[in-house]
């Protein structure tokens, strides 16, 4: 077996049919069957996609918990289930281009040497994402909280975090690669444990390649390989939730991530500085939005700062992640 896909899923009734059925006539291309396998974890969807997908894609293996794993744990399970020798972790929002699957194969088999690869991704007009990044750093915070990256995203050292100063149709060896469409090698994956299972959702593929690094193995940004990426489905799905309006994350769950990959990466200090930068920025914003009578933006601003300061009490800073489902 060449290749196994994982996909995990998680309310995603909506956009999973389109998926597996662009991917069904691209592993039966032109009638020959690719070495290819498709494993789905869907983790305790309440929209039925388990069912759906059990009714109408009886080739998937799927595998239905009862609990919703997150995202680390629930490719970890698919990928225990997995027979290829390279890993397609894919999320429900994102289709990849025709032909994507077997280029990926092609590219990996002729670069033994790096160990995950990933393409570009594209929103649904056709806008590249950021889809090759470099390892999160505190000035990167600041820089990314104060505008200046967005303002000056030709500045190397500014906007250095998602690289937006380089040519995205360029090849490029990166520090790490957003997880909703990536090849990996089985071997590789295996030997580093897996995902770390304390990440419910987000930077679990920042510590991956920081890990992969580790073993000397590369991870390499190919362009050519494409796939449009919605970007945020399942999260707004999740109830009583905030969503940031960048970038479409969990606020609360991206604050957890980030304060329990500071700390394993750069020590109490690391997880210390994130959170005075983020909660500090976003205080004196609160304070100036409450100035010019601007008291709705001023509330969310609390109520952004009060998240933080929950994460910060939930993962005991940064120490340990709270029990899943989070």
């Amino acid at each position: 077996m060449d290749l196994s896909i994982l996909i995990v899923t998680y309310n995603s009734a909506g956009l999973i049919g389109k998926l597996l059925d662009q991917l069904q006539d691209e592993i039966w291309n032109q009638g020959q069957l690719l070495p290819v396998e498709v494993v789905l974890v869907d983790n305790d969807s309440r929209d039925g996609t388990a069912e759906l997908v059990g009714r109408n894609y009886p080739w998937v293996r799927l595998l239905a918990s009862t609990v919703n794993l997150g995202f680390a744990a629930g490719n970890n399970l698919a990928a225990h289930n997995a027979h290829g020798r390279y890993l397609l972790l894919l999320n429900p929002d994102a289709l990849p281009a025709r032909g994507a699957l077997q280029r990926g194969i092609a590219l990996m088999d002729a670069h033994p040497h790096v160990g995950m690869g990933g393409g570009e991704l594209l929103d649904p007009a056709g806008v590249p994402q950021p889809s090759a990044r470099m390892f999160p750093r505190l000035r990167d915070e600041l820089f990314t909280l104060s505008g200046l990256a967005a303002r000056y995203p030709r500045n190397r050292w500014l906007s250095r975090l998602d690289r937006r100063w380089a040519d995205h149709e360029s090849d490029a060896q990166v520090d790490w690669i957003p997880g909703a469409f990536v090849f990996l090698r089985s071997s590789v994956f295996q030997e580093l444990g897996g995902f770390d299972e304390r990440f419910f959702m987000y930077y679990e593929e920042v510590d991956l390649c920081r890990r992969l690094h580790a073993l000397g193995r590369s991870v390499q940004y190919w362009p050519e390989l494409k796939a449009m990426h919605i970007g945020g489905a399942s999260a707004k799905t999740v109830a009583n939730a905030r969503v940031s309006r960048a970038g479409a994350q969990l606020e609360s769950w991206r604050m957890r991530s980030a304060l329990l990959y500071y700390r394993k990466h750069h020590g109490a200090v690391g997880a210390a500085g994130l959170y005075l930068i983020e909660w500090g920025w976003n205080r004196l914003r609160q304070l100036r939005s409450s100035l010019r009578g601007q008291q709705e933006r001023a509330l969310d601003l609390a109520q952004h700062c009060l998240q933080m300061r929950q994460a910060w009490q939930a993962t005991r800073s940064g120490r340990s992640s709270p029990a899943r489902p989070w």
